[in-house]
């Protein structure tokens, strides 16, 4: 049972098999909760509109989409080529801490990704679509495992926006994480623990199942 508060950054934490995903699946509205229901401002989501709902979602997955095209349109996904703001995807590049990847492209913005993005690495890409989530400009992100193809510099500097996403000062939104990580999710304003497909303990030692002096 949980209640999710506009401009607040909630870690989700598990071990394998305790319903990460299956969160996941249940916020986009890929999944129906077979009891109970989600409501979002006070109305069932079938009430809200599914649709309506998901137009408000930008996703972060773990293994993220990247299409043939330039690196703007990949960022800048869903927009005619045309009607591209090259500013505001300079501005998402280095809020997902892209700059240097865009310095060593052949054709900077313009320059071709590949086939599922094939000239950059996986923590690259993982970048790309936090870039793509940010561009996306929607009140609710969803990410799962964001920081799982990133060295621990450039996952530090992610979850940093995250926070500066969260606490703006104009049209702050809302981030939901998913991790195996207990301290990348202890970064979260709030951290929340799965167990066997329901939030169990707030202390991590008695989640995981853990006797007083026993190893993590």
């Amino acid at each position: 049972n949980l209640d999710i508060q506009n401009g607040n950054h909630y870690g989700f934490v598990g071990l394998s098999g305790s319903g990460k995903s299956t969160i996941i699946d249940l916020f986009l509205g890929l999944l129906s909760p077979k009891e109970g229901e989600i409501s979002v401002d006070k109305k069932s989501l079938l009430e809200f509109g599914l649709r309506k709902w998901q137009l408000n979602i930008g996703y972060v997955p773990q293994k993220p989409l990247i299409n043939n095209c330039s690196l703007k349109e990949n960022i800048a996904y869903g927009f005619d080529k045309q009607d591209i703001d090259e500013n505001k995807v300079i501005k998402c590049i280095e809020m997902a801490c892209l700059k240097d990847v865009l310095s060593q492209l052949p054709d900077g913005l313009n320059s071709s990704l590949g086939d599922r993005g094939k000239f950059l690495s996986g923590g690259q890409q993982q970048r790309v679509a936090i870039a793509r989530a940010i561009a996306g400009e929607r009140p609710l992100l969803l990410a799962d495992e964001p920081t799982g193809n990133l060295d621990i510099s450039t996952g530090k500097d992610v979850l940093q926006i995250f926070k500066d996403l969260c606490h703006a000062d104009k049209d702050p939104i809302s981030i939901l994480m998913v991790t195996h990580d207990p301290e990348l999710a202890s970064k979260a304003d709030r951290m929340l623990l799965l167990k066997d497909g329901v939030t169990a303990a707030s202390d991590i030692r008695e989640a995981w199942g853990l006797e007083e002096g026993e190893e993590e």
